[in-house]
């Protein structure tokens, strides 16, 4: 039996998945930021929620997709180019997760005392806006 189109559809896959987490991602950070703005918190209470929560589907998003890329290449046919070019996708994907994670938190993520998650972080933001529209 085959397993590399079993593996190629997995891969898709976690590239839907991971695309998805960004789109739906972006719409839940538009959403909260709006319903920010409409109990007058202010603009900059919008913003912030509007870049937080953006950046974390970011996050999770690509998260999702460096998982991807594994699958794609573990299961290809191996070559020294393929494994240079994962290579260089998972580098420019850290460096983007880790830019992003700075901007989250301003500080360095393993600095961080407590380690969260693109989809902790978009989860805490939904619970923050219903803790603030329950007021």
């Amino acid at each position: 039996m085959q397993l590399e189109p079993v593996f190629t559809a997995v891969a898709v896959g976690f590239e839907v998945v991971g695309a998805t987490a960004m789109v739906v991602g972006a719409l839940i950070a538009v959403i909260l930021a709006a319903r920010s703005l409409g109990r007058r918190e202010g603009g900059r209470a919008a913003f912030m929620v509007l870049r937080t929560t953006l950046g974390s589907a970011i996050l999770l998003g690509l998260e999702v997709l460096v998982a991807a890329d594994l699958i794609r290449t573990i299961t290809s046919k191996p070559s020294l180019e393929d494994a240079l070019i994962l290579g260089l996708i998972v580098l420019i994907r850290t460096v983007l997760s880790m830019s992003i994670q700075i901007e989250i938190d301003g500080v360095l993520p393993w600095r961080r005392a407590l380690l969260t998650s693109g989809g902790q972080l978009i989860g805490e933001a939904i619970a923050r806006d219903r803790d603030a529209s329950a007021r």
